[in-house]
């Protein structure tokens, strides 16, 4: 099974509390120390850039989600000028700061914006089924009423590797013909009546259909994949990237980049000489997850690898997406078709 941000945020229950998954790991795999300058792709609430900025390093720190920017005023200004926010995607964090020491990411959706109901994240409170981590663009609910019912096979299969992803499918179909969904409840409800549920399941029904949505709509792989060449072209020598994924999908995509970008590959005496590229980081070490002692704190960071590689002094090289075979979907829906 694939494991979101830790499933049991998406069940009914109380708020997440935003704690920092792994971040003893985080900040032995970084080693900031005074002077450097590190990008947290993925701000959040602060927890990695917080105690970056404790080690005497200044960060970057970027968020998509404009909630997240305006939380990080009171650190910015605590911070003597070491903490820059920057609103936008973690894919063209090499425009935000270059030559950095290091570059650390936190896949996924923050417990703030699971506790917001009026963000239709979750399920666990009743909201628009929206899920924008940007806050713009087409939105759960055009995803659910728009798309065919093999696009949305597709999506669920793929994204939440849902095993009723046809039939869920095919219910949304009919139940939309007549009414829209647009609340987070009715769209679980929905899935929850229609393919019941085993007593014996730890999740509710609907958690890998509402995973897969919120994979589609942020586009978050192709944002990974974007933010993984990003980092290769903004890290200098040295410089050191750490990447914590919650779900399969996410970690395979970095461990085939760290395989790929540090891979050094041998000619052969009986062939003609051709061009090879120079391994651009070199690997640190394999995934790490989490102590039984923080999975009993923060039940959030089950699910969690983290993988480092560090810079070498080979140039970037072009971002080819081919290298992470991912899946192929339906395009996210054009303005004309919400």
């Amino acid at each position: 099974m694939m494991a979101g941000h830790g499933d049991e945020h998406l069940a009914v229950g109380g708020p997440a509390r935003h704690i920092p998954v792994l971040l003893n790991e985080v900040m032995d795999a970084l080693a900031p120390k005074p002077g450097d300058l590190v990008v947290d792709g993925t701000f959040g609430a602060g927890g990695y850039t917080s105690a970056i900025l404790k080690t005497g390093a200044s960060v970057v720190a970027i968020d998509r989600d404009p909630d997240a920017i305006a939380a990080g005023a009171p650190m910015v200004a605590a911070s003597a000028g070491r903490l820059r926010l920057v609103h936008g995607a973690f894919s063209h964090l090499d425009e935000a700061a270059d030559a950095v020491d290091g570059v650390v990411l936190d896949i996924g959706v923050s417990s703030m914006q699971l506790d917001e109901a009026e963000r239709g994240f979750s399920f666990r409170a009743d909201g628009p089924l929206d899920m924008r981590m940007a806050q713009a663009g087409p939105t759960a609910a055009d995803v659910v009423n728009r798309l065919k019912p093999q696009d949305l096979t597709r999506i669920f299969g793929l994204l939440g590797e849902e095993r009723h992803a046809g039939r869920i499918a095919r219910m949304i179909e009919r139940r939309r013909a007549s009414k829209p969904f647009t609340r987070t409840l009715e769209l679980a409800d929905a899935i929850e009546t229609h393919i019941g549920r085993n007593p014996k399941d730890k999740i509710h029904p609907a958690t890998r259909v509402f995973q897969a949505l919120r994979i589609f709509v942020n586009d978050e792989l192709g944002e990974l994949a974007r933010a993984l060449f990003s980092a290769e072209r903004a890290l200098k020598p040295g410089g050191r990237l750490v990447v914590v994924t919650f779900h399969s999908l996410e970690d395979r995509i970095v461990k085939r980049f760290i395989a790929d970008r540090s891979a050094n590959p041998a000619g052969s005496r009986y062939l003609p000489e051709v061009k090879v590229n120079a391994p651009t980081f070199e690997k640190k070490g394999g995934a790490v997850g989490p102590t039984e002692a923080e999975v009993e704190t923060n039940p959030r960071s089950r699910s969690a690898k983290l993988r480092a590689a560090v810079r070498t002094a080979a140039p970037a090289r072009a971002g080819d997406p081919a290298i992470f075979g991912l899946p192929r979907l339906p395009e996210l829906l054009r303005p004309e078709e919400r």
